[in-house]
C-alpha cells in the first residue's frame, strides 16, 4: 500500500503547485475578492498618488502592492444622490442610462457581481452601506453584518459617532428597526470585516466580501485624534477655490450646497478640507486594520483587493461643496486593484469607469462576465496586453448638465438652466484644476466643435435621453 500512498501525495502536490489543494474545488482555491468602497472620496486624496498634504499610510500600502488607475471615474447621476447610480454601476457593470429607476432598484434581470459569484461557489458577505433596493441585496449576499440601508448617517439619528445599522436577515426582509452603535462608523465596519476574515481559515469556499464605508461623507466629524492631524492654519486651498460658483449650474440649492452660506470664505473652506482629510485618515486607519487581518490570517496571498470611491466631492473647489456637478473633483475617483500575482506599485492612466470593476474581477478569476454586463475589463491593461483605452468618457447630471473628457485630456461641459446655455472648455494638460474656460476663445473654436460632436456621439452610445436639438432641454425653474 505504501506506493499507492506515495502516488496519492504526489498527486496532491501536483494539484497544489500554484496554491493549496482544495477538497471542494479539487484544485487551487479560487481567489477571494475583497471590495473596499469609500463614500464621497475624490481621486486626489491619497498621499502615494501625489497629495503630500494628507496622511494615508495604509491606502499607500495598497497602492504599493497593486495597480492604481489614475483616471478612473463615475459617470454621474440623474439625481442628487450620486452614490445610488454609482453603486448600481459597480454592482452590475452597467452604464448610467441602462439602470432602472436611476439605480435605486437593481432588477432581477441585472445580475450583480456577488449574485454571479454565488453561482460559482463563492460565499458572499456584505458590511456597511447598501444604497440600492433590499431585494437586490438579498439575492446577492448570503451573509452580512452592520448593514446600513440609507444614504448618510444624519446627525439627528446618531451621526458617524453612533451610526444606525441592522443585522443581517436571512429572510431578506430586513424589517427590524435600526439600532445605533457606540462605535464610530468606519471602526464598526472594520470590526465586522475583521471578524469575517478571522473565520475564513475554517471555510472551504472562497469569499466575496464587500465593505462599504460611510466615510468621508458628511457629517464631517472625524474623531479628535484625526481632527488634530490637520490644523486648518496649515491647509492650502486648491487653485480652483472660489467663494461661489460663477454662474447658475442648476443645482446651487441642493442639500450639499446648503451646508454653508455663500460666499464661502477661505477660513470656511480650509476648515471643511481639514475635516475631510481627518475623516479620510481615520478611514485609512480602519482599512489598515483590515489589511492587517488579511495578513494575519494568511489571506493576502490569495485575495484580490479592490479599493474605490463612489464619487468625488468639491469641498470648496469652484465655489461648491457637493458632488452634483461634472468637474474633475466630483467625477474622478480613486481605484486601486491589488493581488500578489499582479504588478506592484504600477500606475495606469487609461480612462476607466467604476462599472469596469465587475468584468475586471471576473476576468481575473478566469470567468466570463454574464451577458447583462456592458462595461469593459481593465485586466488586459493590468497585464500589459492592451495599451489603448477609451478615446473618451462621458458624464451626465440630471437633465441640465452633460460633459465629455477625451483621452488627450480635453474636457467640455454643457449646461442649460432657465433657457441659458453655458459651455465650458478646458485643456486639462495645462489646466488640471479647470480654472480657465476656453469655450469663447476663437483660437479654440475648432476644438470646441470637435468635443461638442464627440459629446453628442457619446450621448447616443450611452442611450442618453437628452436631445440638444430641442430648444427646451435643460432645467427651467
Amino acid at each position: 500500500m505504501q506506493p499507492r500512498k506515495n502516488q496519492f501525495f504526489v498527486l496532491l502536490m501536483l494539484l497544489g503547485l500554484s496554491g493549496f489543494f482544495h477538497p471542494v474545488f479539487g484544485q487551487k482555491k479560487p481567489a477571494n475578492v475583497l471590495v473596499l468602497y469609500s463614500d464621497d472620496q475624490r481621486y486626489n486624496t491619497l498621499h502615494a498618488l501625489g497629495n503630500d498634504a494628507i496622511q494615508t499610510p495604509n491606502l499607500d500600502r495598497l497602492v504599493k502592492r497593486g495597480v492604481a488607475f489614475t483616471r478612473a471615474q463615475t459617470m454621474g447621476g440623474l439625481q442628487g444622490a450620486l452614490c445610488v447610480p454609482s453603486r448600481a454601476m459597480l454592482h452590475t457593470g452597467r452604464y448610467l442610462h441602462d439602470l432602472q429607476k436611476t439605480g435605486e432598484v437593481i432588477p432581477p434581470e441585472h445580475t450583480t457581481l456577488p449574485e454571479y459569484l454565488r453561482t460559482k461557489g463563492y460565499q458572499t458577505y456584505a458590511i456597511g452601506k447598501w444604497h440600492n433596493d433590499k431585494a437586490a441585496f438579498a439575492r446577492s449576499y448570503e451573509g452580512g453584518a452592520a448593514l446600513f440601508f440609507g444614504g448618510m448617517h444624519l446627525p439627528e439619528k446618531g451621526g458617524q459617532e453612533h451610526p444606525q445599522y441592522v443585522d443581517f436577515d436571512p429572510s431578506g426582509q430586513f424589517k427590524a428597526a435600526n439600532r445605533n452603535a457606540d462605535t464610530y462608523s468606519s471602526e464598526l465596519y472594520a470590526n465586522e470585516a475583521i471578524r469575517f476574515l478571522d473565520r475564513q481559515n475554517r471555510e472551504t469556499k472562497p469569499f466575496y466580501c464587500y465593505v462599504a464605508f460611510t466615510s468621508p461623507h458628511d457629517p464631517r466629524t472625524p474623531p479628535e485624534a484625526f481632527r488634530k492631524m490637520y490644523p486648518k492654519s496649515q491647509i492650502k486651498l486648491p487653485p480652483n477655490f472660489l467663494p461661489q460658483h460663477p454662474f447658475d449650474n442648476g443645482e446651487l440649492a441642493v442639500r450639499d450646497e446648503k451646508l454653508l452660506p455663500r460666499p464661502l470664505t477661505e477660513e470656511q473652506a480650509k476648515e471643511e478640507l481639514a475635516l475631510y482629510y481627518g475623516m479620510i485618515s481615520e478611514l485609512d486607519a480602519q482599512i489598515g486594520r483590515i489589511l492587517d487581518a488579511l495578513d494575519k490570517n494568511k489571506l493576502t496571498e490569495n485575495t484580490l483587493i479592490v479599493f474605490a470611491g463612489d464619487n468625488g466631492l468639491a469641498v470648496g473647489s469652484h465655489g461648491l461643496l457637493g458632488k452634483q456637478n461634472l468637474y474633475e473633483h466630483s467625477m474622478r475617483v480613486p481605484l486601486v486593484i491589488s493581488h500578489p500575482a499582479l504588478p506592484q506599485n504600477k500606475r495606469i492612466d487609461v480612462l476607466a469607469y467604476l462599472a469596469d470593476v465587475f468584468p475586471t474581477v471576473t476576468d481575473f478569476l478566469g470567468l466570463s462576465a454574464p451577458p447583462t454586463v456592458e462595461s469593459q475589463s481593465l485586466y488586459p491593461y493590468i497585464k500589459g496586453t492592451k495599451k489603448q483605452g477609451r478615446e473618451s468618457v462621458y458624464y451626465a447630471y440630471r437633465d441640465f448638465q452633460r460633459a465629455v473628457r477625451t483621452a488627450d485630456n480635453w474636457k467640455l461641459i454643457k449646461y442649460r438652466v432657465n433657457q441659458q446655455e453655458t459651455t465650458q472648455l478646458f485643456d486639462l494638460n495645462q489646466d488640471p484644476y479647470e480654472t480657465r474656460n476656453l469655450a469663447d476663445n476663437p483660437a479654440y473654436s475648432q476644438k470646441k466643435q470637435q468635443l461638442e460632436a464627440r459629446l453628442i456621439s457619446e450621448m447616443k452610445t450611452y442611450h442618453d435621453f437628452l436631445d440638444f436639438s430641442k430648444p427646451n432641454w435643460g432645467r427651467n425653474l
